[in-house]
């Protein structure tokens, strides 16, 4: 059965940081693609970070780049989203995702969310 389990969230206030984290279950985690998504009220899901499956590659979006960092530990199956100097923008449901592909099959699966509240 696969999983991905986040943790880490909740309520910062602006400046500060959280750090989140991802433990998969159920799949080769080493060979998957891993990133982290978040939406906003109102708005829709967006690509945060991705990371490749050795971990060698990163890329952000432009909102976040300078703040956010995405990693991986390969032996623990986890992936983490280390985020500083937030703002109230980053106010959002963070959920970890895991791509990958098989022969001609691709995979894709979801955690169930982690809220992140940046206010004062």
């Amino acid at each position: 059965q696969v999983q991905l389990v986040e943790s880490g969230g909740g309520l910062v206030q602006p400046g500060g940081s959280l750090r989140l984290s991802c433990a998969a279950s159920g799949f080769t985690f080493s060979s998957y693609v891993m990133s982290w998504y978040r939406q906003a009220p109102g708005k829709e899901r967006e690509l945060v970070a991705a990371i490749t499956r050795t971990g060698l590659l990163t890329n952000y979006v432009d909102s976040v780049k300078g703040r956010f960092t995405i990693s991986r530990d390969n032996a623990k199956n986890t992936v983490y989203l280390q985020m500083s100097s937030l703002k109230p923008e980053d106010t959002a449901v963070y959920y970890c995702n895991a791509k990958g592909q098989a022969g001609s099959r691709e995979y894709d699966y979801w955690g169930q969310g982690t809220l992140v509240t940046v206010s004062s």
